[in-house]
């Protein structure tokens, strides 16, 4: 499965798509490259949310293994991101080209780092990288596969996956989220959030025994994309989504103008509901400077 990603991550095609050597060379050849910015932590959030799914075609007894390619420094906090894969069990590859931060590359893979950190100086020396990371990709998964001797449930309908999720009370800064827990309590549930159209994901986890939560200090007039997983001890529920747009601020109403003088005039206004400070701009019409 391949997703590139700037501010905005696109899956390019699903770990289901395609089933020869040939076909994935192919797709290879035709993918356009996606420019812009860096949000490395979004990133691996749409990774975990789209491409390792069962409808994605993740099997739900397969290692999970994720190869990060990357060429900046993150906008925003990939390491958060990165811990929430590895916490269930999704092994990490880092992989940096021309202006990669090390340093966040060692923060965001897995252990050891010897074998899942690398970077070069430029794309084309990426070749020099295939072979070795390809006989270590697959010596990790022999290794993992003979550790996990543990059975995976395979059944993610109802069973391990909330329903029914219900945003309500939305204001410009905050909304109340809620939802019907599967009929087998999981451990623990996350719940990420971010702006659409491009922002740093934030995280929450809690207790398997809570289904409803409330969001604070977002920012107004903003559509918001939420996720809600619940996790057990060796599988990931189907996670539940919503999409909501908090309240735009309000505005000071009915401006009116009075006691005009040669140097001053008089403006009033009904208040705006929750409003601390105004800020009062002027200048000359129709083209003065702003006072």
């Amino acid at each position: 499965g391949l997703s590139q990603y700037s501010s905005d991550p696109r899956t390019e095609w699903d770990l289901s798509a395609y089933s020869t050597r040939d076909q994935v060379l192919e797709a290879m050849r035709n993918l356009r490259y996606k420019g812009g910015n860096t949000f490395t932590g979004l990133a691996l959030t749409h990774v975990l949310e789209q491409n390792l799914k069962p409808d994605a075609g993740a099997r739900l007894e397969a290692e999970k293994l994720v190869i990060l390619l990357t060429d900046g420094k993150s906008q925003d906090d990939a390491n958060l991101a990165a811990q929430t894969l590895k916490n269930l069990g999704i092994e990490i590859f880092a992989i940096g080209v021309k202006n990669a931060d090390e340093a966040e590359l060692r923060q965001v893979a897995s252990e050891p780092l010897e074998l899942t950190v690398y970077n070069v100086l430029d794309f084309p020396l990426l070749s020099s990288l295939v072979g070795k990371l390809t006989q270590v990709l697959c010596t990790r998964i022999k290794e993992k596969s003979n550790k996990d001797n543990t059975d995976i449930p395979v059944n993610t309908g109802p069973q391990l996956s909330p329903t029914d999720l219900k945003i309500s009370a939305v204001t410009s800064k905050s909304m109340h989220l809620a939802w019907s827990p599967p009929l087998r309590a999981p451990q623990q549930y996350r719940i990420v959030y971010y702006p659409s159209k491009g922002g740093s994901p934030k995280e929450v986890v809690l207790d398997g025994a809570v289904s409803s939560l409330q969001l604070s200090n977002l920012t107004s007039h903003t559509e918001y994309l939420v996720s809600v997983f619940p996790v057990y001890d060796t599988a990931v529920g189907d996670g539940l989504r919503g999409v909501t747009s908090t309240l735009p601020l309000s505005s000071p109403r009915s401006l009116r103008v009075s006691e005009l003088s040669h140097n001053s005039i008089r403006l009033s206004w009904k208040a705006a509901q929750g409003a601390t400070q105004y800020l009062v701009l002027c200048s000359a019409a129709p083209d003065g400077a702003e006072d």
